[in-house]
């Protein structure tokens, strides 16, 4: 049973971004502070990616553990409307398995960073400087 009324559900789910979320401008900035220059949300590119360097035909990906199915805490599916959450997030998640296959299919490189990984953000830094200059 949802804690709060449809009203209020609704409006959340409303609020939730498709780009600029929290976790992709923690993102954004470090590189930024790195000293790297990218392109966002390149919508030729399959999946929209939301970080791309261009010349060196490398991706980003920042997905949210909820809305992609992450298998962690965060990512665990609501109790309530199940018969909703779960196909939701299953077609999420294959249309991210699709745009990434085009991706790598077209000689693209691809890096998904979950937005539980970003409580460590060395790790994380160190791991897309490590795939950006690879």
């Amino acid at each position: 049973m949802d804690r709060i009324s449809p009203e209020a559900r609704s409006a959340n789910m409303k609020a939730v971004r498709r780009k600029d979320t929290a976790p992709e401008l923690f993102v954004r900035r470090m590189l930024h502070a790195a000293g790297y220059r990218y392109r966002l949300h390149r919508k030729e590119l399959p999946g929209c990616p939301d970080i791309v360097f261009v010349s060196k035909k490398r991706a980003i990906f920042v997905h949210g553990c909820f809305w992609h199915g992450h298998d962690c805490r965060a990512g665990r599916p609501p109790q309530s409307r199940q018969e909703y959450w779960l196909p939701k997030i299953a077609r999420n998640r294959e249309r991210d398995v699709a745009a990434v296959n085009s991706l790598i299919s077209s000689g693209w490189k691809i890096h998904v960073v979950w937005e539980c990984e970003l409580a460590d953000g060395t790790d994380v830094m160190n791991r897309l400087k490590q795939f950006i200059d690879s």
